[in-house]
């Protein structure tokens, strides 16, 4: 089973306490060992030919290319790009070679021994030398998008074209995953609990095992998202636009906006940020749900990150840029009842326009829920029973870089 292709595999199985199954020597071995060279991208499991590997420039050129001159009016061919080659990634204990992709596991080993269920880690190493780059998803174990995000921008790379390494955790909160729960089996958040702390509580234990084993290998960090509580999100960034590196990482993202956002101690973006990793958080829909649209825009925007950082070379078609909201706000409802929208998510408003109501089931009451400002639906509640307070809508307005 070790050497079947990922996409022969239910997602249930990969990702639930299915893969407990395996061997136990091809999770629990800590010693250095070279990682096996595992398909993620093929449907059957047909034996690959061992890859040639990339021709050098003497290769290419023989003395009498070298000699030789452009016919008249022919331009001078273009020379083929330099690339230099990989070498091995070490990570949880095992050595990835060079143009070969994985499966690992990780073990925060706050479990019963004998009891204990790794989370999957997938790696890809390219074949040729480049940045290594980590998502993260289901941090919040109901937010079900990023896995799939997570799943298919991984499985969609040729170790043997890429340029650096990419590493995959679409569930890092697996027993919240299990649960169809956002908190840790303690009812703590996770992301409100790095970089950790080895001796703290279940949370912060978790947090170290992750941030040390994995997070701090990585040069940038996308922690993917979704909303919470019944609210959805359009996909977007969360990023502290004050930070030049992070700005400038916010650019390789294809249309993604960006909502300014320093973060609070204890998150994963902020704590990898600290570290010197620049990180990001991708948001995109609403929390135990699938979404097919929200997750195609979270993969084109992957994949426009990877070639914007010279790690794949590919046909890419840029959309328009989209804007960077330095400023947002939520609005409250101010009565409770049932809320019915009038806006959609994305949608542009303006100061004053009503963006939906709250009806009371009883007194057949309706109170109008205004626009605070002119800006864009960033973020909105579905349709639900709410009590005065409750986060209805979230506008993001344009406003002046800070610190300008």
């Amino acid at each position: 089973m070790l050497f079947e292709p990922l996409r022969t595999l239910p997602l249930r199985l990969l990702f639930s306490g299915s893969v407990a199954l395996l061997p136990l020597a091809t999770w629990a071995d800590t010693t250095a060992k070279v990682a096996p060279d595992i398909d993620l991208k093929e449907v059957a499991p047909v034996p690959q030919p061992e890859a040639k590997a990339p021709a050098t420039a003497d290769q290419e050129s023989s003395p009498d290319a070298d000699e030789a001159n452009p016919a008249p009016g022919e331009p001078e061919a273009e020379p083929e790009p330099e690339f230099v080659k990989a070498t091995r990634f070490s990570l949880l204990g095992s050595d990835v070679l060079p143009g070969t992709s994985t499966r690992l596991a990780w073990t925060p080993g706050i479990q019963i021994a004998g009891l204990s269920q790794p989370t999957p880690v997938l790696v890809v190493n390219g074949l040729h030398a480049g940045p290594t780059l980590c998502l993260t998803g289901a941090v919040h174990g109901d937010e079900l998008n990023g896995i799939e995000i997570i799943r298919r921008t991984l499985y969609d790379l040729d170790p043997e074209k890429l340029s650096g390494r990419v590493v995959g955790i679409p569930i890092v909160n697996l027993p919240g995953f299990q649960e169809a729960s956002r908190y840790l089996p303690d009812r703590r958040d996770l992301n409100r609990h790095f970089p950790g702390n080895p001796d703290g509580s279940l949370a912060e234990r978790i947090a170290y095992s992750l941030f040390e084993n994995i997070i701090r290998h990585c040069d940038m960090l996308v922690d993917i998202h979704t909303g919470s509580l019944k609210r959805t999100n359009l996909p977007q960034l969360r990023a502290d636009m004050t930070n030049p590196e992070v700005a400038q990482f916010t650019r390789g993202f294809d249309r993604m906006a960006v909502v300014h956002s320093p973060g609070t101690d204890g998150m994963l973006r902020v704590a990898a940020t600290r570290a010197g990793i620049t990180t990001v958080t991708l948001e995109a829909g609403e929390s135990h749900r699938i979404q097919e649209h929200q997750i195609e825009a979270g993969v084109n925007s992957l994949t426009s990150l990877m070639e914007k950082q010279d790690m794949i070379s590919r046909m890419f078609e840029w959309g328009d840029p989209e804007p960077v909201y330095y400023e947002s706000s939520w609005i409250r409802a101010n009565h409770g009842g049932i809320l019915f929208s009038e806006v959609d998510l994305g949608a542009r408003v303006s100061k004053g326009e009503i963006l939906g109501y709250v009806a009371d089931p009883i007194t057949n009451a309706q109170f109008p829920i205004h626009s605070s400002a002119d800006g864009r639906i960033i973020g909105m509640a579905v349709d639900q029973v709410v009590m005065a307070g409750f986060a209805a809508y979230h506008i993001g307005t344009e406003a002046e870089v800070p610190g300008e």
